[in-house]
């Protein structure tokens, strides 16, 4: 598996560049980028995202890099998330959607580490 890394950013700063690769520490779960990255990447294509840092916007995630997902990007994700037919039968699918909705609760950016 091929895969993609979410994490939630606990204190997020503004000025940071994030452009380590640390799963760990922001408690990534993984999914498999072939498989759902590829099948959602016309709705990603619609999130406002960053490419490592405030100071750089794009739409999507960064295939193969470091992706700051905003707080008012997340619903929107969640959706692309929860509306894939493989939800209920992946475990890994349902853990994104559990962590995505902890970051909209508590109003956190999410990190997200590509291939």
């Amino acid at each position: 598996m091929i895969k993609a890394e979410f994490g939630i950013i606990d204190t997020f700063r503004k000025n940071k560049m994030y452009s380590q690769y640390e799963p760990q520490k922001y408690h990534c779960v993984a999914i498999d980028d072939d498989v759902y990255i590829n099948d959602w990447w016309h709705k990603l294509m619609e999130i406002d995202t960053f490419n490592m840092s405030l100071k750089q916007p794009q739409k999507a995630l960064s295939r193969w890099g470091i992706t700051i997902i905003p707080p008012e990007s997340l619903p929107t994700f969640l959706m692309i998330v929860e509306n894939d037919r493989r939800f209920y039968k992946d475990p890994n699918l349902f853990a994104l959607s559990n962590l995505v909705r902890q970051a909209i609760s508590k109003n956190k950016y999410m990190i997200h580490f590509g291939v």
